[in-house]
């Protein structure tokens, strides 16, 4: 029995705006496919144009460096050779790097809310 759970949040390369449309829900299908396959939860996903905010609660030991390098390499992959685009505008979609935070005292509905509201406020910046 476990109960860890992250918030993650990763970029394209160069902090590009290509994480629109149908790109961003192919995303969402795919972490979603990679987290059933490793009997993980993604408890929230908000894509943005710019970066990905991933709530999941993943096994220890499955880890969550393992769980997150799947999404960012299949994805990566899938979506390259599914938007063409992608692969003139980029060298490779993700950084290298992400960031990962236990999500342990907040209570998840705050978290869940943060999560939410990166898209409004997004939407609120930019007009």
């Amino acid at each position: 029995m476990y109960s860890c759970k992250y918030h993650v949040v990763f970029c394209p390369k160069y902090r590009r705006k290509v994480l629109t449309g149908q790109i961003a829900e192919r995303l969402k299908e795919i972490v979603q496919g990679v987290a059933d396959e490793s009997e993980s939860e993604i408890l929230e996903i908000e894509v943005m144009p710019d970066h990905v905010h991933l709530l999941c609660e993943v096994d220890p030991q499955f880890g969550i460096a393992k769980f997150v390098r799947l999404c960012k390499g299949r994805s990566s992959r899938l979506l390259r050779q599914e938007f063409p685009t992608l692969k003139t505008r980029l060298p490779t979609l993700w950084t290298n790097s992400w960031f990962c935070s236990t999500v342990g005292g907040a209570p998840l509905s705050v978290i869940n809310q943060y999560i939410e509201q990166q898209k409004r406020s997004e939407t609120k910046n930019d007009s």
